[in-house]
C-alpha cells in the first residue's frame, strides 16, 4: 500500500496526525529531498527504508513502489501535493501495476503563507476567488491561463514557482489590470525556521526579491486582500438575519 502524503509547507509540526502517524509505521518513505523538512524523518522507525527522489526519475521511484508492494510506503510530498505535486502521473501507473494506494492532505504552502501574512484572502466586497497559478517556465502553461488574462479578475492571486521571473511577473500582472501601486507580498519559505515576509507593490515584486537575495521557494502574493480597506462579514453583523440569528432590532 502507497501513501501520498502532504507533508505541510515547512515547519516539522504541520503535517496532519494522520500524516505523522503513516510516517511513524512506515516501512518505506520516499521524499522530496529538495522540498520537504528533514526533521520529519526523524518519526520513522529504525527499520525503516528512507528513499530521497530529489535524484530520481519517476521510473525509479515506481520501482522501489512495485519492489515493496507489500509493506507501508509513504511518498511525502511538500504542502499538498494536489498542487503541483506531480501525483497523478504517479497514480496513473500504480493503477496499471496493480498497487493500491490512498491520499493523505497536507497543509499547501499558500495556507502557510497566508498565515505568516496574517491574511485573508477572501475579504468582502474585494475579492471571493483566490487564484493560484504559475508563471510558463519549462513546464508550459495553457494559452488561457496565461498570467496576464488572470490578472484582468483582479483577484486575490497566489503565484507559484516563478521565484526567478519577478520583472516580467510584475509587467504582466501590470499588463492584465492590477494597479502598479496594488498591494503585494513575497514569502520566503512559509513556516521555515528561516521564513522571510516581505510587503512591497506590484511594480516592486522583483526589487524587493532582489534586495533580500531571494530567488527561489518563495510564494508571490497580489490583490486587494493586503490592503486595509473591505468590508464587514453579513455573518457576523448585527443587523443580518440567519439560521441561528435574528436580526438585532
Amino acid at each position: 500500500m502507497v501513501y501520498f502524503i502532504g507533508a505541510g509547507p515547512g515547519a516539522a509540526d504541520l503535517i496532519t496526525v494522520r500524516g505523522q502517524k503513516l510516517l511513524e509505521e512506515a516501512d518505506v518513505i520516499i521524499y522530496a529531498g529538495s522540498l520537504v523538512n528533514p526533521e520529519l524523518l526523524k518519526a520513522a522507525g529504525k527499520d525503516c527504508l528512507i528513499y530521497d527522489s530529489a535524484s530520481m526519475t519517476l521510473e525509479e521511484v515506481l520501482k522501489v513502489m512495485d519492489e515493496n508492494r507489500d509493506r507501508k510506503v509513504v511518498r511525502l510530498h511538500t504542502g499538498d501535493p494536489c498542487v503541483y505535486g506531480a501525483i497523478r502521473e504517479q497514480m496513473d501507473q500504480l493503477d496499471e501495476m496493480g498497487i493500491k494506494y490512498e491520499s493523505v492532505p497536507g497543509v499547501s504552502s499558500f495556507i502557510g503563507a497566508a498565515a505568516a501574512l496574517n491574511a485573508e484572502f477572501t475579504l468582502p466586497d474585494v475579492s471571493q476567488t483566490v487564484i493560484l497559478t504559475r508563471m510558463a517556465g519549462r513546464t508550459p502553461v495553457p494559452e488561457k491561463e496565461e498570467i496576464t488574462k488572470l490578472a484582468t479578475h483582479g483577484a486575490s492571486m497566489v503565484v507559484f514557482l516563478t521565484s526567478t521571473m519577478l520583472a516580467e511577473l510584475s509587467d504582466r500582472l501590470i499588463e492584465g489590470g492590477y494597479g502598479p501601486d496594488s498591494p503585494a507580498a513575497i514569502v520566503y519559505k512559509a513556516t521555515w525556521p528561516d521564513q522571510k515576509v516581505i510587503r512591497t507593490k506590484v511594480r516592486d515584486i522583483a526589487s524587493a526579491a532582489e534586495a533580500e537575495g531571494i530567488n527561489k521557494m518563495a510564494l508571490i502574493m497580489v490583490g486587494g486582500f493586503l490592503g486595509n480597506e473591505y468590508d464587514r462579514s453579513k455573518l457576523y453583523d448585527p443587523a443580518f438575519t440567519h439560521q441561528f440569528r435574528e436580526a438585532s432590532k
